[in-house]
């Protein structure tokens, strides 16, 4: 009997790397409204992460891995004073941005937030920068690092729209350390082998599992994974810039590829997918579409698909705040992708349990018509049992049409609808919200919002006329544009 003896033929870079490849190194970018729309993107992500720096729980994790350390021309964590080599430094960066779920949002079969890219982006650029002034080189410009913003949204997206690593328990960070990777390569300089090789080791890499954004595990990893993943972007990046060998069938290897090791099962009833739905499926060419359709958190710093359920409470909250102790139950009409997520009942652990919880993001508007992050923190929810209450009163349930139009991609939408039933028989008014604040349908009502929102963030890190400076050089976009790396790191440190 004669042993089976593997092939050991060497296969051309699988096709779906190639195509992100040539997307990054060849694709022109000429969308105005991508520009402008990364533009707010650059401005809402740096005000989230400012004001992170206001939680204890997010700044013990920023700094130097090894207290003391000097880097020479370290790249800038914005809002504090450190110098950190470009891994750290995207790490920190990720952190902050992402930690209040505050950030922009790309829903899909798979979810996430493209601007977590931006610790990637920033860091490298920052550093770079630095490095070619010291060289008296022409440092990169804030036109770079928007390009970067809108190739590393589009790469997420379009791998999120018919694509759920979700269905197989990865988390979708997944996805931001892939962008990461891509961006982080081309600012560095990458050619076509080395950005290819980088891919290839964001996919061989182990991935994040789902289990701490979902019951009973939710917790606060989920705030820092995305800044870990930007950052391990750029590790590979370097990492292949100094001439790692890459690993091209890393996807569609039998047996030991990404496909048939990660991404073979569904979540639900572990049945193996046909060898044609084991691939990444493409619903579109890269361009510029995920930045022009991206979603803004302009109200609320809550989990996506529950943006339009937190309006539709706060519209009712004049119709219940006088007679909460009379409620008999609370109907919320939501789309599947919610119910799977984050409707939770029992209870909740910790402010990224809650912030996680549909029915806890609905109670507290209705009962004190806002949300914000101070309203997730333990102490908050401790003194206001009435939270609690109005989650033990609530009903969920699905509407198909919903359910449709999230995944339409016409359409969008993120809708919930809410109505609240007394014990004496009355109703309120059902209260449907199908597109969201921050919805591209809704940019003209959103963008004043938006900014306004940055100019609260900036506020609370810098004086009032440093404030100024800034905002007025984020609406003036060919001056941003045209602004060197290093200037602009200067100016939010």
């Amino acid at each position: 009997m004669s042993a089976t003896v593997e092939a050991n033929i060497r296969p051309d870079y699988d096709d779906e790397l190639q195509r992100v490849a040539d997307y990054v190194l060849e694709q022109r970018l000429d969308s105005d409204e991508a520009f402008d729309t990364a533009r707010y993107c650059l401005m809402d992500s740096l005000g989230c992460g400012l004001l992170a720096l206001r939680f204890p729980e997010c700044t013990k994790h920023l700094g130097p891995l090894v207290e003391g350390t000097q880097v020479p021309h370290g790249a800038r964590v914005p809002g504090t004073a450190f110098r950190l080599d470009p891994v750290k430094a995207a790490w920190d960066i990720g952190a902050l941005v992402r930690w209040l779920d505050y950030n922009d949002t790309w829903l899909a079969a798979e979810w996430g937030h493209p601007s977590d890219n931006l610790g990637a982006i920033l860091a490298v650029a920052d550093h770079l920068s630095q490095v070619r002034l010291a060289r008296g080189e022409v440092p990169l410009t804030m036109r770079d690092v928007l390009e970067a913003m809108i190739q590393a949204h589009e790469i997420q997206g379009v791998l999120a729209l018919e694509n759920a690593f979700n269905r197989v328990g990865l988390d979708h960070v997944v996805l931001v350390k892939v962008a990461s990777t891509a961006v982080a390569a081309r600012l560095m300089g990458a050619d076509r082998e080395q950005l290819l090789s980088a891919l290839s080791h964001a996919f061989a890499d182990g991935q994040s599992l789902r289990t701490y954004r979902h019951a009973p595990n939710a917790g606060s990893r989920k705030s820092w994974a995305a800044g870990d993943a930007t950052s391990r972007g750029v590790r590979l990046a370097d990492i292949a810039m100094r001439g790692e060998m890459g690993i091209p069938g890393v996807l569609s290897s039998p047996q030991w590829g990404f496909y048939d090791v990660s991404y073979s099962h569904t979540n639900r009833d572990l049945a193996i997918k046909p060898e044609s739905e084991r691939r990444f499926r493409f619903q579109r060419e890269f361009g510029s579409y995920v930045m022009e359709n991206v979603l803004f958190k302009v109200a609320f710093p809550a989990e996506f698909h529950a943006q339009t359920a937190c309006e539709a409470a706060v519209a009712l909250h004049p119709q219940v705040k006088d007679r909460l102790g009379e409620i008999e139950r609370i109907v919320i009409t939501t789309h599947e992708s919610a119910i799977r997520i984050i409707s939770k009942e029992g209870a909740l652990a910790n402010p990224a349990d809650r912030d996680h919880c549909l029915q806890y993001m609905t109670a507290v508007p209705l009962a004190f018509g806002d949300l914000t992050a101070e309203h997730y923190e333990d102490d908050f929810h401790a003194a206001h049992p009435v939270i609690d209450a109005l989650r033990g009163k609530m009903e969920v349930i699905e509407e198909p049409r919903y359910s449709r139009d999230y995944l339409d991609p016409d359409k969008r939408a993120i809708a919930n609808a809410v109505q609240v039933i007394f014990t004496d028989g009355s109703a309120t008014e059902r209260i449907e919200v199908e597109y969201p604040l921050g919805h591209r349908r809704r940019r003209s009502e959103g963008i004043p919002l938006l900014e306004a929102k940055f100019r609260r963030h900036l506020a609370t890190r810098f004086p009032p006329a440093r404030c100024a400076r800034i905002l007025e050089l984020c609406r003036d976009r060919p001056r941003l544009e045209a602004m060197p790396v290093n200037r602009f790191l200067d100016m939010v440190t």
